[in-house]
């Protein structure tokens, strides 16, 4: 049987990985600067995390939602702890495209209403209500285009205020930093003008935190540097550091019942210890703080290269502004210099997004070889 032939490989065969270092087949070394699409949030196959999952291994893996599983009451405490939103609900599933959809999904229990707001370039996953959110026509088949979604320019209140004002608006849904739309931001005064009238119009604004969650904007959520209180978050990527984990976190106004949402495999052992060790990593090496950190220092780096246009995002979910197309820029970094990154929507912007214990000299080794190519 052959594989069905929807990705473009580059022509590398990780075959182990340590830290920000990952190994080929052939023995090279390539430093890991995108984590597989912000995944890697405290390394590979860091020593806590390893140690977490084996110990779970050994007692059980996995059983349904149907028995108890006290894991998952313990990330839901260590959650909202770490993370200062410990008024919320937990819902867990999978991926970040499952929490966007299960979002969306309650949002139109909650409100009886189906339409949804959505921004110019934001990027939500690949299931139906999800893709229909998502600003990109040639991943939306015809079946999920009976969605109904209004997209929006960001900072475009005028069009906000006059959807809402219709009736019919389930949900507003906006990153605060556009992942794969290719780094663009929403304003503090636009976000919050958005949570404001989502208020006053009674429409669950949902925070897709799916990338920028976990620390890595330098605060746990992108949110966060808005001061805005979302009704639900999704999350997913950096939360599981691989092990495929998703969730969303819910406003206590939203009532549960039974069988209103449901998943086979999400919130299941492994998963849960995959997503306390994270957590515990986070804590325990302050790697918050050293996103934040690393982040300006990215920034002032960046002032060397007289290229870049301007350096977007925050923390380390950052992107490189050029005055071209990046991908040949990437295959020479990839391949004459062994470093991995990223690219976005928008052709012109890398894209950087590295575990959050990385450090200086690593910042220092790819503009090095930044410098090089340009």
């Amino acid at each position: 049987m052959e594989l069905f032939d929807v990705y473009p490989l580059y022509d590398i065969t990780p075959v182990s990985a340590l830290g920000s270092t990952i190994t080929d087949a052939s023995g090279k070394e390539y430093l890991d600067l995108y984590g597989g699409h912000a995944v890697i949030s405290i390394g590979h196959r860091h020593p806590h995390y390893v140690k977490r999952i084996k110990n779970q291994l050994d007692r059980i893996g996995f059983y349904s939602n149907a028995v108890q599983n006290p894991l998952q009451q313990q990330l839901a405490s260590k959650l909202g702890e770490l993370s200062g939103c410990d008024s919320y609900q937990l819902f867990l599933c999978n991926s970040g495209a499952e929490a966007n959809e299960n979002a969306l999904k309650l949002a139109s229990f909650h409100t009886g209403k189906s339409r949804v707001l959505a921004f110019d370039n934001s990027f939500h996953g690949r299931t139906s209500a999800a893709v229909a959110a998502t600003d990109n026509p040639a991943i939306n088949a015809p079946i999920n285009k009976q969605q109904k979604v209004t997209f929006l320019a960001l900072e475009d209140v005028a069009s906000l205020e006059l959807e809402l004002k219709k009736g019919d608006v389930c949900a507003v849904i906006l990153e605060a930093i556009q992942g794969v739309g290719g780094l663009d931001e929403p304003s503090t005064q636009f976000y919050q003008k958005v949570a404001s009238a989502c208020k006053t119009h009674g429409v669950v604004l949902i925070a897709d935190e799916v990338q920028s969650g976990f620390g890595r904007s330098g605060k746990f959520f992108a949110f966060q540097h808005h001061g805005i209180t979302p009704d639900i978050i999704s999350i997913a990527k950096g939360m599981g550091n691989g092990f495929p984990v998703g969730g969303i976190m819910i406003q206590k106004h939203i009532k549960p019942s039974y069988g209103l949402l449901g998943t086979t495999f999400g919130g299941n052992h492994l998963a849960c210890a995959a997503t306390l060790a994270v957590l515990e990593v986070l804590e325990e090496e302050n790697l918050i703080n050293n996103a934040a950190e690393l982040g300006i220092y990215f920034r002032n780096a960046a002032q060397n290269i007289p290229q870049v246009l301007r350096v977007k995002g925050r923390g380390l979910m950052l992107g490189l502004e050029f005055n071209f197309d990046v991908g040949e820029l990437r295959k020479k970094l990839i391949y004459d210099h062994h470093i991995f990154t990223g690219s976005a929507k928008d052709k012109k912007v890398l894209r950087i997004l590295p575990a959050l214990n990385i450090n200086e000299a690593h910042i220092d080794q790819f503009y090095s070889a930044l410098k090089k190519e340009l």
